[in-house]
């Protein structure tokens, strides 16, 4: 078995799904945190290309957010992080707290060596022409397999069709030559979509332009082909830590070891028949 088949970097996604070498170049999200403002227009936008339904209009008290996460009707989440510091000039009565919110629109990693895909028992679960990952809602039948296998908690079954539901990337509107829904609707450009290669690089760019400007605390997170999932056709910039804004810090495709899974338990059954036998030769004598 190829080394990268499930882990590992790989520069084809599509063609390592069996596409022609001319199918179209991979496509992504960049989502610039920094200029996010929160304002939920690509959860709405989202939800009404897609047709899905709300999940109510109550706030969850925590902050301004009523989604509270991704999940199976609710492919773009916009994350509300507020921080309190103190701040001292060093004068006394002076100084005091300080706030910042910290906003971020998350969405399916569309993962390079996606679980979700791996495990699907059904072939619901595909790899797209443009290196997205897709549920085929007439194949799946709502086993569920997915939602534990993906390392950033996307996927969900949805309890009104039963069955597994994420983000498309809208891909029907790429086929048409149309942006997603979100990134189109994104009144600041937080969310960028295109070439994955050329994201990349304009995130490289953004960093280094924070970091000139003071923000050093800026960092990318999913870009890195060599991360546990080989990188993500959505990455972000960050202003924190991954877990500030609820994700996990070192993610890794959960079906990365199950060549070697497979040689453990084939040795451990192998072992066993060898004893039974054993057990069964010292009884004729």
């Amino acid at each position: 078995m190829d080394r990268n088949r499930l882990s590992g970097p790989l520069a084809d996604p599509a063609g390592e799904a069996g596409y022609p070498a001319d199918h179209p170049e991979r496509v992504g999200f960049f989502t610039d945190t920094s200029v996010c403002i929160g304002c939920k227009a690509c959860e709405v936008a989202c939800k009404e290309w897609n047709l899905l339904p709300e999940d109510g209009l109550d706030l969850t008290g925590m902050s301004y957010d009523n989604t509270g996460e991704l999940g199976a009707t609710t492919w773009r989440h916009v994350a509300f992080v507020e921080q309190t510091s103190t701040v001292d000039l060093g004068m006394p009565g002076m100084g005091g707290d300080q706030v910042r919110w910290l906003m971020s629109s998350d969405v399916c990693k569309h993962c390079t060596h996606a679980a979700c895909l791996d495990v699907c028992p059904t072939g619901a679960l595909i790899r797209t022409e443009y290196g997205t990952v897709l549920v085929q809602d007439d194949v799946c039948n709502g086993c569920g397999y997915c939602v534990p296998a993906c390392p950033y908690g996307v996927i969900d079954v949805r309890p009104d069709t039963g069955g597994a539901a994420k983000c498309t990337m809208c891909q029907d509107r790429l086929g048409a030559g149309l942006m997603p829904a979100c990134a189109t609707a994104c009144p600041t450009e937080s969310i960028q979509y295109g070439p994955l290669d050329e994201l990349r690089e304009r995130a490289e760019h953004r960093v280094s332009e924070l970091h000139e400007q003071g923000v050093t605390s800026a960092r990318l997170y999913g870009q890195d082909p060599d991360d546990g999932v080989g990188g993500a056709g959505a990455f972000f910039l960050l202003l924190d830590e991954p877990e500030v804004y609820g994700l996990p810090p070192d993610p890794v495709v959960t079906t990365r070891d199950l060549p070697s899974m497979w040689r453990h338990a084939a040795a451990a059954a192998l072992t066993a028949a060898a004893m039974i036998a054993g057990c069964f030769a010292g009884r004729k004598r």
